[in-house]
């Protein structure tokens, strides 16, 4: 019986291995899948400012609205970049280039006075940006406390 020869590598114990080696891969894939799930969340646009809610808020149509945060200690921004109330009209033209139908969307600090959130809006609408939407948590809103009825003269029935 004939042994192979070691120097023939086509036979015996020295052919060559045809199997991929998918361990190398896997390894890469997920590591490329950690690296995506710690950043994703860092890629949120815009200021970060706590809504109010309101339960009777809807949906606004899904084209890409330009955002005016206010923060609440009064700091403007316009989409993602941080713009001074001088310069807030003009950084909006700019993003709505001639698109008049377009929305702006005012996001206001839960915290920020309710003055200076009128006063950027009061400006937008001066500067003839008409379409203004009030933006809020969607969550439900607490309920309100009922108005108290100012008495007639005639007692109530109770």
């Amino acid at each position: 019986m004939d042994l192979p020869s070691p120097g023939n590598s086509e036979e015996g114990l020295y052919r060559p291995l045809s199997d991929i080696n998918v361990t190398p891969l896997v390894d890469v894939m997920l590591v490329l899948l950690i690296i995506f799930m710690v950043t994703a969340p860092m890629l949120a646009t815009g200021m970060k400012v706590n809504l109010p809610q309101a339960s009777a808020s809807k949906p606004l149509d899904p084209q890409h609205p330009i955002l005016v945060s206010v923060a609440r200690d009064g700091r403007l921004a316009v989409d993602d970049d941080e713009v001074g109330a001088d310069a807030l009209v003009e950084s909006v033209r700019k993003k709505l280039d001639g698109d008049i139908t377009r929305i702006v969307q005012v996001r206001g600090d839960r915290d920020a006075s309710y003055g200076s959130v009128v006063s950027i809006m009061d400006r937008l609408a001066g500067g003839g940006i008409g379409h203004l939407a009030i933006v809020t948590d969607l969550r439900a809103a607490p309920e309100m406390p009922k108005p108290a009825v100012p008495n007639s003269g005639t007692p109530s029935p109770q």
